[in-house]
């Protein structure tokens, strides 16, 4: 005879192991089936200057559908109608530092990236607010933090995926390129490099007792670079050249004395950056310097 303990025992386990179960199917049946997005995520980084720019968006396809056009044509983004600049969320944009865009002040930050295209120029808005998706509705335009109007180009061959990069690239500026279908439309970002690279000069090389070959070298190469003094340019290089010469230091040195007029002075550094550049295999400085010899030559009549 089984007694009431047992079987009351028994419903217990019984009603634990249910519940129990109860839960592993539950967790089962809220597990979802992970699938490609038809508009997956892309994140775009781009060094510009000094300054790290990061882009986040989510990219449609056409798919046979128009991409582009008027509210009657059924187009995914009708000419005249605020876009989130891409599907899903809001495209965004982040800034490490302070730049321009189109020559607007820009504060470091993220930012989204709303558009108004249209036939013959696209309104591009940088905003506060990077959370609106496809509510454009709740856009508030207090919240800007710039605007301006581009021209769209038309594209020889078609895109079917959107797709936004950084193109035309210069040692402080670059351009964002949004394409789709057969439309681009770009901005250009501008970084301050000027007054960050003559605040580290002035830091690490004008008041510094000693500065390092490395530090000298690089401000020579900057001064050279955007068409500084070359006298000054020159002193850096020495000093760095005299303790330890590199081959592509001396190269430098041959180009400000090119710079400067002084092609005696630059053969004779060219010729010292060859040797150096044969010593360490490197043939296509050593090409490099051949060439710069024969321009002096021709150019002091030597």
């Amino acid at each position: 005879m089984i007694s009431s303990t047992f079987l009351h025992s028994s419903s217990r386990a019984l009603g634990a192991t249910l519940l129990v179960s109860g839960v592993l199917l539950s967790s089962a049946a809220e597990a979802q089936i992970s699938t490609p997005q038809a508009s997956p995520k892309s994140t775009v980084q781009q060094r510009v200057g000094l300054t790290d720019v990061t882009i986040t968006y989510y990219r449609p396809s056409l798919k046979g559908r128009l991409g582009f056009g008027e509210a009657a044509s059924k187009a995914l983004v009708p000419f005249g109608q605020r876009w989130r600049t891409g599907a899903n969320s809001t495209t965004s944009i982040k800034f490490s530092d302070d730049v321009m865009v189109e020559g607007k002040k820009v504060p470091a930050g993220e930012y989204g990236i709303y558009t108004v295209p249209g036939k013959a120029s696209w309104t591009v808005v940088l905003n506060k607010n990077t959370k609106l998706g496809a509510n454009v509705d709740g856009f508030k335009a207090e919240d800007d933090v710039a605007s301006f109007t581009v021209k769209p180009v038309k594209l020889a061959n078609k895109v079917e995926t959107f797709t936004i990069n950084f193109t035309d690239l210069t040692p402080a500026t670059a351009t964002v390129d949004m394409q789709w279908e057969t439309t681009a439309a770009r901005f250009k970002i501008t970084s301050d490099v000027e007054s960050k690279v003559m605040a580290q000069i002035d830091e690490k090389v004008l008041k510094n007792s000693s500065p390092s070959n490395g530090d000298l070298a690089a401000a020579a190469v900057y001064y050279l670079d955007n068409n500084k003094d070359p006298k000054q340019a020159l002193e850096w290089m020495q000093k760095a050249n005299a303790t330890d010469p590199k081959f592509w230091n001396v190269h430098t040195e041959a180009k400000i004395r090119m710079k400067m007029k002084d092609y005696k002075g630059a053969v004779t550094a060219a010729e010292q950056s060859k040797k150096l550049a044969l010593e360490a295999k490197n043939a296509q400085y050593a090409q490099m310097n051949d060439e710069l010899i024969a321009d002096a030559k021709k150019a002091g009549k030597l």
